[in-house]
């Protein structure tokens, strides 16, 4: 074979497998589908509208969220305005509710004759004292409105029974704002203690057991509800049914459902005119304690029981009771003695005090 012939069958060997996909392809019908031009421009319609759409619905929520926005601004000067009317109103409330406390207190001043010379108010008491002078005593009055039960309290001298101490040191002890002598006491002369005297009632418990009433003594205290009580008891469930809190004895009562009580000869003489300490109530509960200053105890100087009656009624007062007098009467006002003590200038070391805390 010679080299042009072998030459030509190598290049169909190469070449056989084109000739054979071109044979193929000429003989096979392909069919190609293209996109028609109708559905093309019906997408670029679809995809324009839903733009458009979206663009309307932009623009509702933006207008939505103006009105919205001019909604909550009127919401909020109304609720300005609002505000400003309750704030306006609570105020005219509050002056309106304090207007009965004005006119009491500018009623009380006037009845006294005095003057107010000092206040102390806090959640817990609201305390005003006066002073006012008789044409034969000068006196303090100091007008107590308990707001709760932590206003109020009855001590020990030394917070043990036989214990004594003055009310100064009583008040300075416990930190009270203010203080007044309460009960009477007896005296041994073997011990030289000082013990509460009759019936007495601490935390709401007897200190020392109940004693019936004699020679016109009268129980005198606080109700668990802060209220006055008092009067002549000669069976201990009497003086249970007022749910006594804490209180002493002394005598004799002055008032009773504001009339005047017979004072018993011997008060009325021995001695006629002292150094007095007595507490009443009113209607509203709040309590007044009248203090009145004398020289000694011989019966020249002071006030008279009869006088202090006179006062009380025409102070509007509901019970009152005379409190210890002479030398033991005490007022203690913000860490200062008010009146003046008849024992040579000095205070009594007493066996019981009321005190009053802020």
């Amino acid at each position: 074979m010679n080299g042009t012939q072998q030459f030509n069958r190598t290049m169909l060997f190469v070449c056989a497998p084109f000739l054979g996909l071109m044979i193929y392809l000429l003989s096979t019908q392909i069919s190609i589908l293209l996109p028609e031009f109708g559905d093309t421009l019906h997408t670029s319609f679809s995809i324009q509208a839903e733009l458009q759409h979206a663009l309307g619905k932009l623009d509702k929520m933006n207008s939505d969220a103006a009105q919205t926005r001019t909604t909550v601004e009127k919401y909020y000067e109304l609720y300005a305005k609002s505000a400003t009317e309750v704030a306006s109103m609570t105020q005219l409330a509050d002056a309106a509710s304090k207007r009965p406390t004005i006119i009491f207190d500018s009623r009380i001043a006037s009845r006294l004759g005095g003057k107010l010379s000092r206040t102390a108010s806090s959640g817990n008491v609201d305390l005003k004292l006066y002073t006012f002078s008789d044409s034969k005593y000068k006196g303090y009055a100091l007008k107590v409105d308990l707001k709760s039960d932590k206003a109020m309290q009855m001590v020990l001298g030394k917070d043990k029974v036989g214990g004594s101490e003055t009310t100064l040191e009583a008040v300075r002890r416990y930190g009270a704002v203010a203080g007044v002598n309460a009960g009477g006491f007896a005296d041994d002369n073997k011990t030289g203690k000082r013990y509460p005297l009759s019936t007495t009632v601490l935390g709401g418990k007897y200190v020392y057991g109940f004693e019936p009433t004699f020679e016109d003594l009268a129980f005198i205290g606080l109700s668990t509800d802060r209220k006055l009580i008092g009067g002549k008891f000669s069976r201990q469930q009497d003086l249970d049914k007022l749910k006594p809190s804490f209180g002493a004895t002394f005598v004799p009562i002055m008032l009773q459902n504001g009339k005047k009580q017979t004072i018993p000869s011997l008060w009325l003489n021995s001695p006629a005119r002292a150094p007095r300490t007595v507490v009443g109530n009113f209607k509203n509960d709040q309590l007044i304690f009248l203090v009145t200053d004398g020289s000694d105890e011989r019966g020249n100087s002071g006030a008279s029981l009869p006088e202090l009656q006179d006062k009380l009624v025409a102070l509007g007062v509901k019970d009152a009771y005379n409190l210890d007098g002479g030398g033991s009467t005490t007022l203690i006002f913000e860490g200062q003695v008010i009146n003046r003590p008849s024992d040579n200038g000095r205070l009594r070391p007493l066996a019981t005090h009321f005190l009053f805390f802020k």
